[in-house]
C-alpha cells in the first residue's frame, strides 16, 4: 500500500469524539466536527458518514498516555476503538500518543480570544488536529 495521503484523526473520549482531517502533502490538520458518544460508543453510521464524504486512506486515534509514558485508564478503551474502527471499515488505523494535545487545545483557544461556548472552536475537534499533525510529522516523507 501507500502512503496515506489523506487521513482523520480522532480524539476518542467517553462523552465525545473530536475529529479532524489532514493531508500528508502538506503536514496540516483542522477540525471538523465532535460526535457524541455515549460511554464510549460513537453513533457508527456517522463515522461512516464522515468515511464516506472524505475517504480517507488511514485513520488516527490518539493514544492518552500517561505522562511517564506508561498506559493511562482510558489508553485500552481508545485501542478498543481503534480496532473496531479497522474491522468496521477495513482501513488502516494507527494509533499516536496524544499527550497534552487537549491541554495544548484549550491553550489555542484562549490565545485565539475564544473564550466562549466550544462551537467556535470545539477543542475535543482541535486536539484531533493537533494529534493528527503529530502524526503527520513524526511519519513525513523524508
Amino acid at each position: 500500500m501507500s502512503a496515506p495521503r489523506l487521513l482523520l484523526g480522532f480524539d476518542y473520549g467517553t462523552k465525545q469524539i473530536g475529529v479532524a482531517v489532514g493531508q500528508a502533502i502538506t503536514g496540516q490538520a483542522r477540525e471538523l466536527c465532535v460526535l457524541k458518544a455515549q460511554n464510549g460508543v460513537p453513533d457508527w453510521q456517522q463515522i461512516e458518514a464522515l468515511l464516506r464524504e472524505w475517504q480517507p486512506d488511514a485513520l488516527v486515534v490518539g493514544l492518552p498516555l500517561n505522562m511517564d509514558g506508561s498506559p493511562s485508564d482510558m489508553s485500552a478503551r481508545a485501542e478498543k476503538f481503534a480496532r473496531r474502527l479497522s474491522g468496521r471499515f477495513s482501513l488502516p488505523v494507527h494509533t499516536h500518543d496524544e499527550r497534552l494535545t487537549t491541554f495544548e487545545a484549550k491553550g489555542e483557544r484562549l490565545r485565539q480570544g475564544q473564550h466562549g461556548g466550544y462551537r467556535e472552536r470545539p477543542v475535543d475537534a482541535l486536539a484531533a488536529a493537533l494529534l493528527l499533525e503529530g502524526w503527520l510529522n513524526d511519519h513525513a516523507a523524508v
